[in-house]
């Protein structure tokens, strides 16, 4: 129940706060992304802290370094589990998120910031075609892993299929975190 991340991908406070119910007791740690917290704000993410929950706050920062750290004092102020950036918006980035994030957490442990390596919604093809990057999926993964790792990072964000490689590149005590983990007989969505 602590390594476990339920992502409540729903539309609003209503069927947040319904699966917030349905969830107590049973995992510890929820993920609030981009559609609930554009709706909801940080309302949401004190609501879930106020019945008990972690929150790894979803929001897949990319942008120039002075924005994202100014970002990351807000997260502080919620007092989120963990975070997250794009490894592409680079070192520099995120170095300063992190160093924002721990100058703002207030003597509390700041929040692990993890870094998205590589969207689960690529494949090879659109990959290399649409995002004009050579090489392998799998030696890009590696490549932001170690590069999220130099920045202070506490871990990325990857594909299960990437998690032996990154720990035998980068140590097996930096997180991978996988998304988007489904029953075989769920609807994939647009993972890839």
């Amino acid at each position: 129940k602590d390594k476990l991340i339920v992502a409540l991908d729903v539309a609003d406070t209503a069927a947040a706060q319904a699966a917030l119910k349905q969830l107590k007791g049973k995992v510890s740690l929820v993920k609030i992304g981009l559609e609930l917290y554009t709706k909801e704000g940080r309302e949401i993410v004190k609501r879930a802290k106020g019945e008990g929950f972690e929150v790894f706050l979803d929001l897949k920062f990319h942008d120039i370094p002075n924005t994202v750290a100014k970002a990351m004092e807000r997260i502080a102020d919620l007092g989120v589990f963990m975070t997250n950036v794009h490894t592409l918006g680079g070192l520099v980035m995120m170095h300063e998120a992190k160093r924002s994030l721990g100058m703002s957490s207030k003597g509390k442990n700041p929040p692990l910031l993890i870094g998205v390596t590589v969207l689960t919604s690529h494949d090879q093809k659109s990959f290399n075609e649409d995002l004009g990057i050579g090489g392998s999926i799998q030696d890009s993964v590696i490549r932001y892993a170690k590069l999220a790792q130099k920045a202070g990072l506490d871990g990325v964000v990857a594909s299960p299929h990437e998690i032996k490689l990154i720990k035998s590149e980068v140590g097996k005590d930096f997180k991978v975190v996988t998304p988007g983990v489904r029953p075989s007989w769920a609807d994939a969505q647009d993972q890839k």
